[in-house]
């Protein structure tokens, strides 16, 4: 199958112009309403991790705002672990960008440290505007009895898998499978093809693992103890162990779309059948996948799938508590959650708009995979899940870094789940309490 280079190089080519802006912020006053005269250089700036798909639609979008409003908006896009470790430093010396693209697992963590505008007495006198947005879905950024981010859209974690693939096999998927399901079929798939699975990956399978078996973080790592999570690493261990799922030397583990071993490798040794992301991802990994290949969309494997799944925000839009002209940059978040303009080029590719209107307009617009993305999060997801989860403590960043690299070593072979799941709990908890 003849893959998109093209399409690759132009991703490279976009980042490198975009992350080329200097990312500058100063200071806000005290009051945190900073004046225009405070901005000398009348522009703003706005800061996101991405794929192709996102980064071009995104520029169009701020380069329109110009249009329209005459407000420079200089944008900055990374990759996702670039990301926040760009953040990190630009909190530490306050100067982060005016506006920032925030996710669920942060949130909490930079309102605490003091890093992100109180928004609500901009929804108050109307600068952001929700009236248009329902009750459910303005408290997903609430921290306390502030709202600190708007959501850009309502997203599930999912697998993505080849449809073409499993087709050919003569094989279906189907919504709401079962863990054991999964394993028979991966099983399946390695024997008549040579693809394996990607399921414990990048430490996203942790999520639906925990709800499934009841365990929450909430000032600490859930569970009794170190035997709560063996049953996490047994999947990656004996997968590997059994050829079906791939290890870090087949594929290396990444959190780029255009690198992931679904939709980018030279042969099956090195690629693989299925992946878990954010439903939202569905255009990118369809865009990003080689000619003539359909990715198709499904629930993660669960032992409990309805405890697993639930409906959350894709990510927010948030204004950074260092911007020297906070209205402007709130009149930024507005455009980007009720602009017509606006999502006629987003449309749906950071979920499913939150505001009803936009939502009914821009519906007949979306492409196929937006419109399966819409169905997926109301004809599956939203009557088979549960509650969203609490906000992330500080501290779930180091320990999603030791999980990462915990499900490594278990790959290699270095260490055994027992081994893999003490680690875990012991340094985790250590992680946790060190920031309380």
């Amino acid at each position: 199958m003849k893959r998109k280079y093209l399409k690759r190089a132009a991703a490279v080519a976009l980042a490198c112009a975009l992350a080329a802006g200097s990312m500058t912020a100063c200071g806000s006053d005290k009051s945190g309403k900073g004046s225009k005269e405070d901005a000398a250089s009348g522009e703003l700036t706005m800061a996101w991790w991405g794929n192709q798909v996102r980064n071009e639609r995104t520029q169009q979008v701020l380069d329109k705002y110009k249009e329209e409003e005459g407000t420079t908006v200089k944008g900055q896009f990374f990759q996702w672990d670039d990301y926040w470790s760009k953040m990190a430093t630009s909190a530490a010396g306050k100067k982060m960008p005016d506006i920032i693209q925030m996710d669920m697992s942060y949130l909490q963590q930079y309102v605490d440290k003091g890093q992100l505008l109180d928004l609500s007495p901009y929804i108050e006198d109307g600068t952001l505007d929700t009236s248009d947005l329902s009750e459910d879905a303005v408290n997903m950024g609430k921290v306390g009895d502030k709202i600190y981010g708007v959501a850009s859209g309502t997203s599930a974690s999912c697998m993505f898998y080849n449809k073409t693939l499993l087709d050919e096999l003569g094989i279906t998927i189907k919504d709401n499978m079962t863990l054991d399901e999964f394993i028979d079929i991966a099983k399946q798939v390695y024997d008549e093809t040579g693809y394996r699975a990607n399921l414990i990956h990048y430490g996203m399978y942790m999520e639906v693992y925990a709800r499934a078996n009841e365990i929450q973080v909430v000032d600490k790592l859930g569970g009794e103890s170190a035997e709560d999570y063996v049953d996490y690493f047994k999947i990656s261990e004996d997968g590997v162990k059994e050829g079906w799922h791939i290890s870090p030397s087949q594929a290396a583990d990444t959190a780029s779309v255009e690198e992931d071993p679904m939709v980018y490798g030279s042969n099956p040794d090195n690629m693989t059948w299925c992946t878990i992301n954010g439903s939202a991802m569905l255009t990118a990994y369809q865009t990003a996948a080689p000619e003539g290949t359909d990715i198709a969309i499904t629930t993660i494997p669960s032992t409990d799938p309805k405890k697993s799944n639930y409906v959350k925000p894709s990510m927010y839009y948030c204004v950074s508590a260092d911007t020297k002209n906070p209205e402007e940059a709130v009149k930024v978040l507005n455009y980007f959650t009720n602009s017509s303009e606006a999502y006629k080029i987003l449309l749906a590719e950071r979920g499913i708009p939150v505001s009803s209107k936009i939502s009914e307009e821009i519906m007949p617009l979306l492409s196929k995979e937006d419109q399966e993305n819409a169905a997926f999060i109301t004809d599956v997801i939203t009557p088979n899940s549960s509650a969203l989860p609490p906000l992330a403590p500080e501290g779930t960043s180091e320990s999603q870094d030791l999980l990462r690299k915990l499900e490594e070593k278990v790959k290699y072979g270095e260490y055994t789940s027992e081994q893999a799941a003490e680690e875990y709990f012991k340094s985790a908890n250590e992680i946790y309490a060190e920031h309380q």
